[in-house]
């Protein structure tokens, strides 16, 4: 397998060519990144149609769970989104946050950026951004967010103990994330393994669950819990690419499980409540509302 470098500059390359395909060429392959499959229905994908928040020019067909669905985001809440490609998520996200609130999208594709941008102007929401970073490198401070969530992103991550580390730093104390990502039970084929546009499909690069697990419990979270849990069917024809007939045969038998994770876990502490000052508060002066200095 390439070093991870490499699998990174890959990743971004084939990303950057999906943001400018079709939601439904994406959506019939894995993750967008392998060639469509001609049975028409989507491999990884869940409907965003009915969600509120949900945005259908931010919709690239990329994501393999609804991870704001189960992250009991609140109004007011700042939230980071890993991997935010055209910025589904991001406007889910901000439904929950309101105004009040605050949506950070981080993507490392600056095509990807552009597009989000250019969705959130059109929304006219002026408290989701994009910052175009690497998630196991984020550019934001400690103990910022208190709720991070992706999408169908982590299993495109050589290094996924950094980038649960980066998730542990970036919370605040008692803020937890809500993630949907791709795992294994069992073994993939060498073939699959090791073919670079199967790892930008989000097959490859999936580790299997009980590492996955334990990679983020040991970090330190805590109330670790699936949410959700469907399995992945890859068609004849996408493995046909890859294995001969008779070890697509073997492959289908042997039911290696590849499924579709939304994980849920909290960083341990306790929020800290900021009192609200009182006009007569700030700054020892005598401030009504009425008096400007407020």
């Amino acid at each position: 397998m390439k070093n991870e470098q490499e699998l990174k500059d890959i990743v971004k390359e084939r990303y950057s060519k999906i943001a400018e395909q079709g939601k439904a060429e994406n959506a019939s392959s894995c993750c967008g990144a392998t060639t469509p499959s001609n049975k028409v229905y989507n491999i990884m994908m869940d409907d965003y149609s009915e969600t509120e928040g949900y945005n259908e020019d931010a919709d690239l067909g990329l994501g393999c769970g609804l991870p704001t669905q189960f992250a009991k985001i609140k109004a007011g809440d700042t939230v980071i989104d890993l991997g935010s490609g055209a910025g589904n998520d991001c406007f889910v996200a901000r439904h929950e946050t309101g105004a009040e609130g605050k949506v950070i999208g981080i993507d490392f594709t600056p095509i990807m950026i552009d597009k989000a941008r250019i969705n959130a102007e059109k929304l006219g929401y002026n408290n989701v951004e994009f910052r175009t970073g690497d998630i196991d490198d984020m550019p934001v401070s400690d103990n910022i967010a208190d709720v991070v969530v992706s999408n169908c992103v982590l299993n495109l991550v050589p290094n996924k103990e950094k980038v649960i580390g980066e998730m542990y730093r970036v919370l605040k104390p008692n803020g937890h994330f809500s993630v949907s990502d791709i795992v294994l039970v069992g073994n993939l084929p060498e073939a699959l393994k090791e073919d670079a546009e199967m790892y930008a499909g989000c097959v490859a690069g999936a580790i299997q669950k009980s590492d996955y697990l334990q990679l983020i419990e040991a970090q330190g979270f805590q109330n670790v819990q699936i949410q959700k849990e469907k399995p992945i069917v890859i068609p004849d024809d996408i493995l046909s690419k890859y294995l001969s007939e008779e070890e697509v045969k073997t492959f289908n038998q042997k039911a290696v499980g590849i499924f579709s994770i939304t994980v849920y876990g909290e960083k341990p502490g306790s929020k800290e409540e900021k009192p609200k000052l009182k006009f007569s508060e700030i700054e020892g002066e005598s401030c009504s509302p009425n008096s400007g200095c407020c």
